[in-house]
């Protein structure tokens, strides 16, 4: 019971402990740059057929910076760990914004929990290369306890863990990058590069995984509170944590191609699958530098899971001191400030569900991995569409506040493409997650978030009508 204070007592996060460097670290590991090079990249070569994914990448890094414009300006005007939902409560009204809360809290869960399955396999593989016999689950739950434990840290002590796991991570992909394009298998060539990609009929599909890469990036805005001066760390770091993924990403993509030769990429890629990376580099470098590859591998999706439990963490905080759910929520560690309440029910919940999968014998990297994060990353880009409604709502209602590029401008050229990604992520849904036409699943996850913005809409109203202040409080737990 001493972590779990009076609610009156511990209900604050702790201020000015996280810089720039360190926003910037949460945010990137939330996107898992490794992780999406080795396993997203050469998936969407193999899967999609086409040579213009390096392209594609920088497009949607271009996008998502469209989209970070409005974004961090809303940002120097209202600091809230509840980031998204507090965002659409303030430009589109109390109603959307609980929708929001209960989209944001499932979304973000079932990344999380969905990454524990390949962490889970990706272990277990390393520890049988070197003669060690586990599975999956034990491996998964190694990582869940790690994270359960540094969930309840200072926030800062995470962001150092971070800041080694994603340095060694972007030391590893330079020198892959280099060699790659030191060793081509045709000739040095830019052909992956060009503009012309974008219009092809594979570019929608293209897209839409590749913007499911970046998610993540915008958990910068969930650390405000604890950032220091947030009015502009926030902004520079979310900036930051769009663009280096999305450079690193995209010169990886043109570097597997380079390497791999133009002709021969997608037809490589099918055949190894998640090691092409590997094999390309191996002829090249010494055994040691593939072994550290796995093993960074393994780090990336560590430090993505970290990232998430951080956000999740801070959303249900956010609601708790608003009263919106359990106060309970709102409580703090009395040493870390840390937000232990909403720590420990994310560790709780991913235990479950980790434990359900186990017993029922399901592919971790099909059915808790891919359909997870895949799930996962949808919500978040219904997250990212309403928020760039909000923006231009908020902004419209407060003239003069902010540059015409930003209130305005940014965000409505960010607002039309998101809504044409998000339709055509909704409708191709099951076949990313790859389900048959015929299967109850084909529009499970899709109905799941209806009936789940359906619930925080009705929660809102019941608030409404017999809890009045609660209602207006919803949105606005800290506001500048």
């Amino acid at each position: 019971m001493a972590l779990l204070q009076k609610a009156d007592s511990q209900q604050a996060l702790a201020r000015n402990r996280l810089g720039v460097p360190a926003v910037v670290f949460f945010g990137i590991a939330g996107a898992a740059p490794l992780t999406v090079i080795l396993g997203a990249v050469s998936t969407i070569y193999a899967v999609v057929e086409s040579t213009a994914v390096p392209v594609v990448y920088f497009a949607a890094a271009a996008i998502l910076s469209l989209f970070t414009v409005g974004f961090v300006a809303m940002s120097r005007h209202i600091v809230s760990s509840g980031a998204f939902y507090t965002y659409i409560t303030h430009g589109l009204g109390r109603l959307p914004g609980m929708a929001a809360a209960f989209i944001a809290l499932v979304a973000y869960s079932v990344m999380q929990i969905g990454l524990f399955g390949l962490f889970g396999v990706i272990a277990e593989g390393i520890l049988g290369e070197v003669g060690v016999a586990t599975n999956w689950f034990v491996c998964a739950l190694v990582a869940w306890l790690a994270v359960a434990v540094l969930g309840l840290l200072r926030v800062d002590l995470n962001g150092k863990v971070l800041a080694v796991l994603l340095t060694a991570e972007f030391a590893i992909v330079v020198v892959y990058d280099l060699v790659m394009l030191a060793h081509p298998a045709d000739g040095f060539t830019v052909s992956t590069l060009n503009p012309a990609g974008l219009f092809s009929g594979e570019a929608a599909a293209m897209l839409v995984l590749a913007i499911a890469g970046f998610v993540g990036f915008e958990a910068t805005v969930v650390l405000s509170e604890e950032a220091k001066d947030p009015k502009h760390t926030i902004a520079r770091a979310t900036h930051w944590a769009v663009l280096l993924p999305g450079i690193f990403i995209g010169l990886s993509a043109w570097a597997m191609s380079v390497g791999a030769g133009v002709d021969s990429i997608v037809a490589t890629a099918k055949a190894e699958e998640t090691d092409l990376v590997f094999t390309l580099v191996d002829p090249h470098v010494p055994d040691v530098f593939i072994s550290l590859g796995y093993v960074f591998f393994l780090t990336s999706v560590f430090a993505a899971l970290l990232a998430f439990h951080a956000a999740i963490a801070r959303y249900q905080f956010a609601l708790g001191r608003e009263g919106v759910l359990p106060k309970l929520w709102a409580r703090t560690h009395p040493r870390t400030s840390a937000p232990v309440a909403g720590s420990l029910t994310q560790s709780a919940v991913a235990l479950v569900v980790l434990t359900i999968y186990a017993a029922a014998g399901v592919d971790p990297l099909v059915h808790l991995f891919a359909w997870l994060t895949t799930a996962g990353g949808y919500g978040v880009l219904i997250l990212m569409w309403g928020t760039c409604g909000a923006v231009i709502a908020f902004f419209g209602q407060r003239p003069g506040l902010e540059s015409p590029w930003r209130s305005r401008i940014a965000p409505r050229i960010a607002f039309v493409v998101l809504t044409l990604v998000l339709l055509a992520t909704t409708i191709g849904l099951g076949d990313l997650l790859q389900i048959e036409d015929d299967s109850v699943f084909g529009w499970f996850f899709q109905s799941l978030y209806v009936m789940v913005a359906a619930l925080g809409v009705g929660w809102a109203l019941y608030l409404r009508r017999n809890r009045p202040t609660v209602f207006a409080a919803i949105g606005h737990g800290r506001r500048t």
